[in-house]
Parts: C-alpha cells; structure tokens; sequence
C-alpha cells in the first residue's frame, strides 16, 4: 500500500443499501464482507452484488473478506479478484504465514490483510508472518471468534476492560506486525454510539504502536482518522526533531524542546511525517 488506511471499515456484502452508505463514507478504506456479516444461504448472492457494483473513482479503497481458507466458500469468492476494482484480500481466521503462502499461490501478488487471532492455534503462529516476499500488508486482530473458539463466558473482565487472553492477543497482534514490516491494526469498538469512548480506545491504540483501526459503522470513520492523524503539534515537534538531526547527522543524543531525543525518536519522527503528509 503506497499509504497506510487509518480507517478500516466493514460492510455486509449482502446489503445494497448499506454499500452505498459506506463508499460514500470518509473511510481510508471499505472491506466488503463476505464471511461473518453473511448468511450462508446469502454468499453466493452477495458475491454477486459485488460482481455487479458500478466502478468508482476516488473514495475508499475497496477490500474483500474471504471466507477463511479451508472453507466450502474460499474458492468461490476469490473469483471477485477478477474485478480489478479490488485492492485486496481480507484473510479472516489467519492461523500462521503457511496461510499467506496458500492464498498467495492462487491469487499472485493481490495484497492480503490478515487478521491473525481469531483461534487458539493463531496466538502461537504471529513470528510466521516474517516473509519478504509475502504479499501481506497488514495485520489486525479479533476478540469475538477468539472468545468462542476458547469457549469463554466473556472477553472483559467485572470493570469492562478486556481480559489479559484478549489483552494477549491485541499485543502479539501488534508485535506480530511490527516484525512482520506490515501495518498493525487496531480491532473493533463495538459501541458504535459511543464517540467519547471510541476515540480513547483509538488514541490509546495510536500510542502503543497501531497506525489503523477496523470499524463496523460509517459514524466510527471520523473519529478514527481524526485518532490517526497526526496533530499540527506532532507534526512540528517531529519537524523539528528531524531538522535537529539533519544539522547534527553524528549526533547520537539531541536536545530538541528542552528534552533528549535519540535515534529511535528519529525514526518514529519520520514515521510521524509520512503519516501527515497523506
């Protein structure tokens, strides 16, 4: 991807209505679902609608969620690559890179977004994602299946906040795609009413690493990309940090605002302005 989508937005494949809600929405990015949101006895005829949807210029870039591999429907959705609409291959139930490979070798280099914790054997395969000829691109992570493939009651605990499992989980996600070169994305909020309480889960994922989030409704796109994109102050104080070491390129530890800074602070200053200059 020649930029990173700070909103990843899901929409049933199914729902004529509901597409046009989407691609009309501010979302970096719309995912076309055809796994979940989707009736079994539905699949074939939203492939369809996704067959037949009229071309498009600008707007969101358009995704697709494959059933998982392994199942009676993978095949048959991978014929919507023909459209060349499609940017890419969302791989829900993603359980190691022998995945990636697997949907590599029939598709070619189509980029996949794997979402990489929706079983119990997918939180022992998140350093197999290391690939450089992978055509992964990004990875995201899910509490939902996870939580019915464990069996558990819930996935938060007495105060609301999620479980350490799922915790877990979010951090390997993380990890995982930190080592993986890919872009980390956050999962869902599934609150779509609560604002206050999507934007501090957002702005949380943005500090500890996360450049994107998945989102269920249009109404959640504004305040992820506001989450996501750099303020006018993150971007002076990551100018200024670069111009610092421009003008001291030896420098192994700088004063920049009365605070040190080292070479890590440059590469996440640089991460800073690529992200704002979207």
């Amino acid at each position: 991807m020649s930029t990173e989508p700070r909103s990843w937005l899901f929409v049933p494949a199914d729902s004529v209505k509901k597409i046009a809600k989407a691609l009309d929405s501010d979302a970096d990015a719309v995912i076309f679902d055809l796994e979940d949101s989707v009736a079994p006895g539905q699949k074939a005829a939203a492939r369809s609608i996704l067959k037949n949807l009229p071309s498009r210029s600008g707007g969101p870039s358009w995704w697709v969620r494959i059933n998982p591999v392994g199942s009676e429907q993978h095949k048959d959705d991978l014929t919507l690559l023909a459209r060349s609409d499609f940017a890419g291959i969302v791989l829900p139930k993603a359980e190691s890179g022998a995945d990636i490979k697997e949907v590599a070798h029939r598709t070619g280099n189509v980029p996949i977004h794997a979402i990489v914790t929706e079983t119990a054997a997918s939180l022992f395969g998140l350093l197999s994602y290391r690939d450089p000829a992978s055509p992964l691109v990004a990875m995201s992570w899910g509490a939902e299946d996870l939580s019915a493939a464990l069996g558990a009651a819930a996935k938060t605990d007495e105060n609301g906040e999620l479980s350490f499992t799922y915790k877990m989980a979010r951090s390997l996600c993380l990890a995982g795609a930190a080592a993986a070169g890919v872009q980390p994305v956050d999962g869902v909020f599934a609150d779509f009413r609560d604002d206050k309480g999507l934007a501090r889960e957002a702005a949380a994922a943005r500090r500890e690493g996360f450049s994107g989030k998945l989102a269920i409704h249009p109404a959640q796109v504004p305040v992820i990309n506001a989450a996501f994109t750099p303020s006018d102050d993150d971007v002076a104080h990551a100018e200024a940090i670069v111009a610092a070491f421009e003008a001291q390129p030896d420098a192994g530890v700088l004063s920049v605002g009365g605070k040190m800074v080292d070479r890590p602070h440059l590469v996440q200053a640089k991460r800073v302005l690529e992200r704002a200059s979207r």
